[in-house]
């Protein structure tokens, strides 16, 4: 399960703040560590201070939580948090909503885009102004009958086992394909759940004329936790999010974690 060791990529922005109360929260849950990463550019002395004092500002919120401070130089955060990330071994990068985005939904920006596009580790977006609560309620997979989200269905029903919680797959419906093999398709995937961890699934089909409708037509109750697989045009053991969970992606106000491929 994800959540061993996490990396927050911090900055001194209302989307840092989001970025660190979730990974905090998750790695109460999980017990794991916790790393505060400010990524700076090289040849800026000016930044590299400002870096620091950011971290400084993230102790002061963490209090006495336990968590490792680094200042991190790098030609773009993306970047610099996903190479700090495998050099550390984290296995989950935490990231907030881009600045203009709107409020309890997630902004895709260049650190963002980066790390859903490159990162060797799980990456998980908070929503702006999103305010944890002490523990998740459930895990959602978003599924589509792929390989990937086959091998995904697995690894997030271990999870939910682990964590004490529910597991719902949902699938969107979005009127371009047939009602009845979408259907068929989930009661397949409620399967794997069983015969992978005995855990009963719950299964919605999620109906709308685009992807921001059929989102908004299921509930999301507070705890609620999404979870992606990588597009099959991923490179193996990295993240790329193709364009109908990047959607997802945006129309969710819960956190999305995306898993890379090959996710074990």
């Amino acid at each position: 399960m994800i959540g061993a060791h996490v990396i927050v990529g911090y900055t001194g922005d209302a989307g840092g703040r989001d970025a660190l109360a979730l990974g905090t929260a998750i790695t109460q849950v999980t017990g794991g560590e916790l790393t505060v990463a400010t990524i700076y550019p090289p040849g800026s002395p000016g930044q590299a201070v400002e870096a620091q004092a950011n971290l400084a500002h993230a102790a002061g919120e963490l209090g006495e939580r336990p968590a490792e401070y680094m200042a991190f130089e790098s030609r773009g955060a993306g970047r610099g948090l996903a190479v700090l990330a495998s050099r550390i071994k984290a296995d989950l990068i935490v990231v907030g909503s881009a600045d203009g985005g709107q409020h309890g939904r997630i902004a895709i920006g260049s650190t963002s885009d980066h790390l859903l596009h490159l990162s060797s580790e799980a990456v998980m977006l908070a929503p702006a102004g999103y305010r944890p609560p002490a523990a998740p309620t459930r895990l959602t997979l978003a599924y589509v009958h792929r390989p990937q989200c086959d091998e995904a269905v697995e690894r997030v029903a271990q999870a939910a086992l682990l964590l004490g919680v529910p597991l719902r797959l949902i699938t969107l419906d979005l009127r371009t394909e047939d009602a009845g093999r979408l259907r068929d398709d989930l009661a397949l995937a409620v399967r794997l759940a069983w015969e992978g961890t005995g855990i009963e699934a719950e299964a919605e089909i999620a109906e709308g004329y685009d992807v921001a409708a059929a989102i908004g037509a299921v509930e999301w109750p507070p705890g609620d936790l999404l979870v992606c697989a990588s597009s099959e045009d991923a490179q193996a053991h990295r993240v790329f999010l193709g364009e109908l969970a990047m959607k997802v992606l945006r129309a969710s106000i819960c956190p999305v974690a995306v898993l890379p491929r090959g996710f074990n």
